[in-house]
């Protein structure tokens, strides 16, 4: 888990992402785009639904739950179309948004989410340029134009 930095009242970002290499640059990419955003790290669907839930290593939180959460479909242990079906089963997390950010652009991908109760599919872009303008745009969306669930206790 990685704390970039405190963010605004309109809450954190999660991030499930289990390649290092991948996370650095999302992490470059928001800190350029969105510096004051609150931006936390899992490496796999077990350790993503350990935070929301709080168990485990995140059993002493008492910040609130994140208000968007970027999720990797391929990670080890639990993969990202696992931990969507248990977040979206649940009636509290169902709440939180999910954005799949992945290499994949499979149609089965796609459809597999959208069934599941994604809220947004993207692809991975291939040029940092694209991430950093990628990321923006989702910020921006997500933390600037809708309307989020807030008061969410757990």
């Amino acid at each position: 888990m990685t704390n970039i930095s405190a963010g605004p009242a309109h809450g954190s970002l999660l991030v499930a992402e289990d390649d290092p290499d991948d996370r650095l640059l999302l992490s470059e990419a928001i800190a350029l785009s969105h510096p004051k955003r609150a931006v936390e790290y899992v490496e796999d669907g077990v350790e993503l639904l350990d935070f929301l839930r709080r168990r485990n290593a995140y059993v002493e939180r008492i910040d609130s739950p994140p208000a968007l959460v970027l999720l990797d479909l391929n990670m080890p242990r639990m993969d990202g179309r696992e931990a969507l079906h248990e977040i979206k089963a649940d009636p509290v997390l169902r709440r939180i948004p999910i954005v799949v950010l992945t290499t994949s652009g499979a149609r089965d991908d796609i459809l597999s989410s959208y069934d599941l109760g994604v809220n947004s599919f993207v692809v991975k872009p291939v040029t940092f340029t694209s991430l950093v303008e990628l990321v923006a745009s989702l910020a921006h969306y997500w933390f600037d134009v809708v309307e989020l669930p807030s008061g969410t206790t757990m």
